[in-house]
């Protein structure tokens, strides 16, 4: 069986090129050479048992040379991470909305009827789901600059303004993407769901929640917050701690991600639809923080509880993994603590 992985020498792509290769795949990657940050492969994070090609998936003819002869396809290449402004949308639409599109036509020109997999992501919810005693289950509106700007964060009921009780979000809410790389994961997903119906091809589309582990980037402005935390700690510095650190959220180890994929590639029958790869568990952003700090002993700087905010932020989001366990046979099997010590001294790119 032949699977083309494109971004797969990127930080998720590479463990499911690893977990791919050890079951028996053969394993094409379609990667960039030189990341869009200057920084080029790093051979040994390479594996030698995998075909790359290398290029930008938004290029027809090399992405045409990628597609012959697949059996599988799991689309992971993509413009991660909250993006600093408007400015950065013409470079998230273009990596993820036309590379996406170039991929498809790509498959559709080979003939392509395997099943596809694509890596989507939690921020296509917006804010996670919540209850009013009153109103029921609600989700609530964009929080205003004002009320973060005064220190309140947590969302409030649109009809009473009272507090919220949060509650596991599921695949079959409505998509309310609050930011520009949320967007364009939701028109991911629905490019994909156009491509799967008119070929007749299953599409699995994966929702990642708060992904870590072995391979994050180091420290840049779309690292993952749990590498950039441990950059600081690395550095001597206490982790800077946006809002109050109640932020709730599910971390899920990438080990585990690789394990959900090669679930989605492999169930029988295939599955369609959307799932939620998430460890089941909630844990704040000032846990999470805590945790790290924790790993690197006791002379380690503290967490510091900021106050700051972003706009494109949304305060709780976590998942029901019930779907994935159901359908996919999917459970999350790292430890939360755990997963976060043996992260503090994890290889970084």
């Amino acid at each position: 069986m032949r699977i083309l992985v494109t971004g797969g020498a990127g930080f998720i792509g590479s463990h499911l090129v690893e977990a791919l290769v050890d079951t028996g795949w053969e394993v094409r990657v379609l990667d960039l050479a030189v990341h869009p940050t200057g920084r080029g492969r790093d051979p040994s994070e390479l594996h030698p048992d995998a075909e790359y090609v290398w290029g930008d998936i938004r290029d027809p003819e090399i992405v045409g040379r990628a597609c012959q002869g697949l059996d599988a396809v799991s689309h992971h290449a993509a413009k991660v991470g909250l993006e600093s402004g408007l400015s950065d949308a013409v470079d998230y639409v273009a990596d993820n909305d036309l590379g996406t599109a170039v991929l498809l036509s790509g498959l559709d020109r080979s003939g392509f009827a395997g099943r596809l997999v694509l890596a989507s992501s939690m921020v296509v919810y917006g804010e996670g789901r919540y209850r009013c005693g009153e109103h029921g289950v609600l989700r609530p509106a964009p929080r205003s600059p004002e009320r973060l700007a005064a220190g309140l964060f947590e969302p409030q009921c649109p009809t009473c303004g009272e507090a919220l009780t949060v509650e596991t979000i599921g695949e079959d809410v409505g998509l309310d993407p609050r930011n520009v790389y949320a967007a364009t994961k939701v028109h991911q997903e629905h490019l994909c769901q156009v491509f799967g119906r008119q070929s007749s091809v299953p599409v699995t589309a994966l929702r990642y929640h708060n992904v870590y582990g072995p391979r994050m980037p180091r420290d840049t402005p779309y690292s993952g917050v749990a590498a950039i935390f441990r950059s600081a700690l690395e550095r001597g510095e206490a982790p800077q701690v946006f809002e109050d650190g109640g932020q709730q959220r599910d971390f899920v180890h990438v080990t585990d991600v690789a394990r959900a994929n090669l679930a989605a590639l492999t169930v029988d029958p295939p599955a369609d639809g959307a799932f939620n790869v998430a460890s089941g568990t909630a844990h704040t952003v000032g846990q999470m923080a805590e945790a790290l700090a924790d790993a690197f002993g006791p002379a380690a700087p503290r967490p510091q509880v900021t106050g700051s905010f972003r706009l494109g932020d949304v305060r709780h989001i976590l998942a029901s993994p019930a779907r994935a366990r159901a359908v996919l046979g999917f459970e999350a099997e790292t430890d939360f603590t755990h997963g976060m010590a043996d992260f503090a001294s994890a290889e970084l790119r």
